[in-house]
């Protein structure tokens, strides 16, 4: 006989419903990700033309440092981890920048 702490319990039908909506709602929230990057490139590729045209360095270290805070602050307001954030930011602008590198060439 097993002690009962070790025991798997099968879940409920309301635990599994509640599982599949909650799994719906990150399916949706991860598809709006990826559209919203999207636009966003999108909005970056022009800017990285922009700047071939001009002859205008690739990045922009000034604009990069406010953006960082600025969206650190944000992540505070929302409770989201600012350090995080920051990383999911530097690893957005290292791919823009690629990008405005290989425009450039």
């Amino acid at each position: 006989m097993t002690d009962s702490a070790e025991e798997i319990l099968e879940p409920t039908s309301t635990a599994m419903d509640e599982l599949l909506r909650l799994r719906g709602s990150i399916d949706n929230i991860d598809a709006a990700l990826v559209h919203m990057l999207a636009e966003r490139f999108k909005c970056t590729q022009k800017v990285g033309l922009l700047k071939a045209t001009h002859n205008l360095p690739p990045a922009d270290p000034a604009r990069e440092e406010r953006q960082i805070a600025r969206l650190r602050a944000l992540a505070r307001d929302a409770n989201l981890d600012p350090d995080f954030a920051e990383k999911f930011l530097n690893f957005i602008v290292r791919e823009v920048i690629r990008h405005h590198e290989a425009i450039r060439r």
